[in-house]
């Protein structure tokens, strides 16, 4: 889906048609390293290293806000130049706060206030760092993410209330001093209002989704990716998605995201820890709950965000940050009681000594 996203930008912009193809297969190499450590690791010695990622990713995000350190593009600084593929610590940092916020909230009973009050500390600074690189959707994202795994953990609803609220004041003085997220909100309401400015975006992205029909006009066949839709490689990969396989291909990635939904839930209520759960839970949030949300701003459910389609958008950092993600959730059902790993070799002799 990304070869045909972006080959036609890729080829204006670098005369390469496969410029970003090939950059994200690197990233897909790095981010299999990390899928095989996650599959293969305990999950207590992945658990018992989640705390110095989240810190160390931290930092970073720090780092950003700092003049002149951080990368910008399209007025947000969110990267960090450390090498030839920029690093984005607020996508990385999102299957940590996973394993971390499912650690912590996973036993919460058990820790003194001092451990509690010092990482519900360390999750705010997270959310206010992100917020001020400026990336609103992301601090939403990873704060419904933690809100939702204590929430699953079972702490008190007026410490899940106060939270709720606290994000809620967060996010309206962000949009009341930021004006793009007040435009975003209101051509999200009526896009069709100015269609050739702040609703551009959205109404182009209407327009590819309407225009795939039932059967779409198939694959690499979009009109829209000819520099009609802006970012269509990243943010509004779906609306090409849609319109190359029409409302029947979009039913099956439904179908497929709701697939691994369940199984996500079935290995959740299988796992026998506590924190495995949670960590089962988390990672659903991670990979469903994002792409639901970038199907939603493609559509026109939601306002306009800068999430990318997990697995699909371009993006080094949320390639690998989904591809740990799905490497957690098979260390988890790996680790339930009532998982059973069985090798070919092992299949193949049984079924030799049965014949």
């Amino acid at each position: 889906m990304l070869f045909s996203a972006s080959y036609p930008v890729g080829d204006a912009y670098y005369g390469d048609g496969l410029y970003y193809f090939k950059r994200q297969l690197v990233s897909v190499m790095v981010g299999m390293v990390g899928f095989n450590l996650m599959v293969h690791f305990p999950l207590r010695y992945v658990l018992g290293t989640a705390h110095w990622f989240v810190v160390l990713l931290l930092a970073l995000i720090l780092v950003t806000l700092i003049p002149g350190l951080g990368t910008t593009a399209n007025g947000a600084t969110r990267w960090l130049s450390l090498g030839p593929m920029p690093i984005q610590p607020s996508e990385l940092i999102k299957p940590f706060l996973v394993l971390q916020s499912a650690r912590i909230f996973g036993q919460w009973d058990r820790l003194s206030w001092k451990v509690r009050l010092t990482w519900l500390l360390i999750f705010a600074l997270v959310l206010l760092g992100i917020l001020l690189q400026p990336n609103l959707s992301t601090t939403a994202f990873c704060g419904i993410t933690i809100w939702l795994i204590a929430l699953a953990a079972g702490l008190p609803y007026i410490y899940l209330m106060g939270t709720a609220l606290g994000g809620l004041l967060l996010a309206t003085i962000s949009i009341s001093f930021k004006e793009y997220q007040r435009r975003r909100i209101m051509s999200f309401l009526n896009p069709w209002a100015d269609p050739m400015q702040d609703g551009y975006q959205l109404v182009q992205s209407l327009l590819a989704v309407g225009s795939g029909g039932t059967w779409g006009a198939g694959f690499g066949l979009s009109q829209q990716k000819l520099f009609y839709l802006p970012i269509q490689y990243t943010d509004f990969i779906f609306a090409v998605f849609a319109e190359e396989f029409g409302f029947a291909g979009s039913l099956v990635l439904l179908l497929l995201l709701l697939v691994y939904g369940t199984l996500a839930l079935i290995v959740s209520m299988k796992a026998q820890n506590a924190i495995h759960r949670l960590v089962a839970i988390g990672v659903m949030i991670l990979m469903v709950g994002q792409s639901l949300m970038n199907i939603g701003v493609a559509t026109g459910a939601l306002p306009t965000t800068g999430l990318p389609l997990p697995l699909f958008s371009y993006g080094g950092n949320s390639m690998i940050a989904s591809l740990l993600g799905a490497g957690i959730l098979i260390r988890v059902a790996r680790e339930s009681r009532e998982a059973e790993v069985v090798s070919l070799e092992d299949k193949r002799s049984r079924s030799r000594r049965r014949r």
